[in-house]
C-alpha cells in the first residue's frame, strides 16, 4: 500500500501527466483552430495569391514585358505556385497569353463579367476596383467554387483569372485525423522519454534522500557525489555536503564546550583558593590603614601630645584613613556583586551627553581644588542603551583617575566620537603615560603603577577592576590609550 501510495507520488508519475496534459491540450487546441480559423485563413491565402498574380501581370503589361520569354516563365511558376489559370485579350479578342485547359470556355466566361451577362454561376463579389474585379463563382456544372478576378491591364488587354476554391472541411478532418495519430504516437515517446529522463533526475534525488537520513542518524560520512555537468540538483548536494561538515563541526564543538563545561565544575574548587587571595588582598591592603588608625588611636589614649593641634592631627589621621577603608570596602562589596553576576543589570535608553555634562558639573569641586582645566565640546544629542547608574560609575572611576594622574598643562578632556552603531566616550588627562609593562595589569585588581602616589591620593587600586567588570557584564569594549603628552581611557556603548 504504501509502495502504491509512493508510486503516485513519484516525480516520475508527476512528470508523464504534466506532459501528457500538456499534449492533449496543445492537440484539442490545435484541431479547435483548425475547425475555426483555417477556412478564413485558406480563404485569405487565396485572395491574396490571385491579386499578387494580377499585379504582376498588370506590371509586365505596363512594362512591354508581358510577351517575352523570359516572363512567360515567370508566369508559368506564378500560376503553377497558386494554381491559377488565365487568359489575356487584347481589344480585338485574340488570346495573348493563355494557362487555360479550356481556353473557350474562359474566353466565355470573361466576356459574360464584362458585359455583366448572367450566367447559371452563382456569383459574389469580394472586392472591386478600377482596374479588377475580385469576385467567388460556383460553377452549375461541377458545383466548384472558384476563386477570379478580371479586369484591364496598363495596356489596355482585358485578363481573366481564376483558381479553385478546394473544400476546406474535408481539409480540417484530414488534419485533425492525422493530428490525434501522430499525437498518440508522441504521447508514447513521451511516456519513454520521461522514464528515461526522470530517472537520471531522480536518481540524484534518491541519493540526496539516502544522505539525509544518515545524516538524521547523525552518520556524516556519507557524501554526494556530484556529476560531471552540474544542475541545481548537483549544487543542492553540494550544499547538503557542506550541511553535513558544518553540523559535524557543530555537534564536534557542542561536545567541546560539554567538555569544557565540565572542566568549569571542575574549576568549582579553585574558586576557594581565589577567595583565600582575595582575603590575602584585602587583609593586605587594610593592613596600613588599621596600623595607623590604631598607632594614632593609642596616641591619644597615652596623650603623647597634649596640645590641641596635635589632638586634631591625630584624630584627622584616623578620619582620613578610617574614610579610606570605608571608601575601599564599598568597591570591594561593588566588585564582587559584579564578578559573581549578584549585581543587576538595568538596559534602558538615556541621553549619554547630558549624563556627562551633569557629571561634570557635579565634580566641578574636584576641578577647582587641583586647578584642572575641564574641557569637553558641544555635541548633539547621542542616546545609548546601557545601565545608566553603573554607566555613571565607569565614568565617575575614569574621571578621578584623570584627577588624580593629571600633571604638566592639567587638562582634562572629555570626548564623545560616534562610530557604526555605537558611541565612544573617552576621558584623557595630560601628563605622564602609563609604562608598557603595566598597561596589561591595569585591569587586576590592587594593582598600583606608582604604590606611593595611589597612597598619597587614597588609591585602593580597585576602581578600573569594577570598570572591566561592569564592561565585560555589558559585552562592551573598553582600553586605555598613551599619548606623548598623558593618557586616555574609553569605553563603548550601543547607540542602536
Amino acid at each position: 500500500m504504501n509502495l502504491i501510495k509512493s508510486m503516485a507520488h513519484s516525480i516520475r508519475v508527476q512528470f508523464s501527466v504534466i506532459f501528457l496534459t500538456i499534449l492533449v491540450v496543445v492537440m484539442a487546441l490545435v484541431m479547435f483552430i483548425n475547425a475555426t480559423f483555417l477556412d478564413d485563413y485558406y480563404f485569405h491565402s487565396k485572395r491574396e495569391a490571385i491579386k499578387t498574380a494580377f499585379s504582376t501581370i498588370d506590371i509586365a503589361a505596363g512594362n512591354g514585358h508581358l510577351t517575352s520569354s523570359e516572363f512567360d516563365i515567370e508566369l508559368q511558376k506564378v500560376c503553377e505556385k497558386y494554381n491559377i489559370e488565365l487568359i489575356v485579350l487584347d481589344a480585338d479578342s485574340q488570346t495573348i497569353k493563355s494557362t487555360a485547359s479550356d481556353v473557350q470556355f474562359l474566353t466565355k466566361l470573361l466576356w459574360e463579367n464584362m458585359l455583366s451577362k448572367n450566367s447559371d454561376a452563382e456569383r459574389e463579389i469580394i472586392e472591386k476596383t478600377d482596374k479588377y474585379t475580385l469576385q467567388t463563382e460556383v460553377d452549375s456544372r461541377t458545383n466548384t467554387g472558384y476563386m477570379e478576378i478580371w479586369g484591364v491591364l496598363s495596356n489596355d488587354n482585358i485578363i481573366m483569372m481564376r483558381t479553385a476554391l478546394e473544400s476546406i472541411s474535408e481539409s480540417v478532418s484530414i488534419s485533425n485525423s492525422f493530428i490525434s495519430y501522430v499525437g498518440f504516437m508522441i504521447a508514447v515517446l513521451i511516456l519513454i522519454a520521461v522514464f528515461y529522463v526522470t530517472k537520471k533526475i531522480t536518481n540524484p534525488i534518491t541519493d540526496l534522500s539516502s544522505i539525509s537520513n544518515e545524516m538524521k542518524n547523525l552518520n556524516f560520512e556519507a557524501k554526494y557525489k556530484p556529476r560531471k555537468f552540474k544542475n541545481e540538483l548537483d549544487n543542492l548536494g553540494e550544499n547538503i555536503n557542506d550541511l553535513s561538515n558544518t553540523l559535524e563541526k557543530t555537534i564536534s564543538e557542542l561536545k567541546n564546550a560539554n567538555y569544557e563545561l565540565q572542566q568549569d565544575i571542575d574549576k568549582k574548587n579553585e574558586l576557594e583558593e581565589m577567595r583565600r587571595d582575595f582575603i590575602s588582598n584585602v587583609s593586605h591592603e587594610l593592613k596600613t590603614p588599621i596600623a595607623l588608625i590604631q598607632g594614632y588611636a593609642e596616641g591619644l589614649n597615652e596623650g603623647i601630645n597634649d596640645d590641641p593641634e596635635s589632638r586634631q592631627f591625630y584624630c584627622e589621621v584616623i578620619m582620613d584613613e578610617a574614610s579610606k577603608m570605608n571608601n575601599m570596602v564599598k568597591k570591594l562589596l561593588t566588585l564582587n556583586q559584579l564578578e559573581f553576576g549578584k549585581s543587576d543589570m538595568s538596559m534602558e535608553r538615556f541621553n549619554i551627553v547630558d549624563m556627562v555634562k551633569n557629571y561634570i558639573k557635579s565634580a566641578e569641586i574636584l576641578a577647582k581644588q587641583k586647578e584642572v582645566t575641564v574641557k569637553m565640546s558641544d555635541y548633539p544629542d547621542i542616546y545609548v542603551w546601557a545601565d545608566e547608574f553603573k554607566t555613571e560609575e565607569i565614568l565617575q572611576n575614569y574621571y578621578s583617575n584623570a584627577i588624580n594622574h593629571v600633571s604638566g598643562d592639567m587638562i582634562i578632556e572629555i570626548k564623545l566620537t560616534q562610530l557604526d552603531n555605537k558611541v565612544r566616550i573617552s576621558v584623557f588627562n595630560t601628563g605622564d603615560p602609563i609604562p608598557e609593562e603595566s598597561i596589561n595589569h591595569l585591569w587586576d585588581k590592587f594593582y598600583k603603577v606608582d604604590k606611593a602616589r595611589t597612597r598619597e591620593y587614597g588609591g585602593s587600586g580597585v576602581g578600573l577592576s569594577i570598570v572591566k567588570a561592569i564592561m565585560d557584564s555589558m559585552h562592551q569594549q573598553y582600553g586605555v590609550i598613551n599619548y606623548d603628552n598623558g593618557v586616555e581611557f574609553w569605553f563603548e556603548l550601543e547607540t542602536k
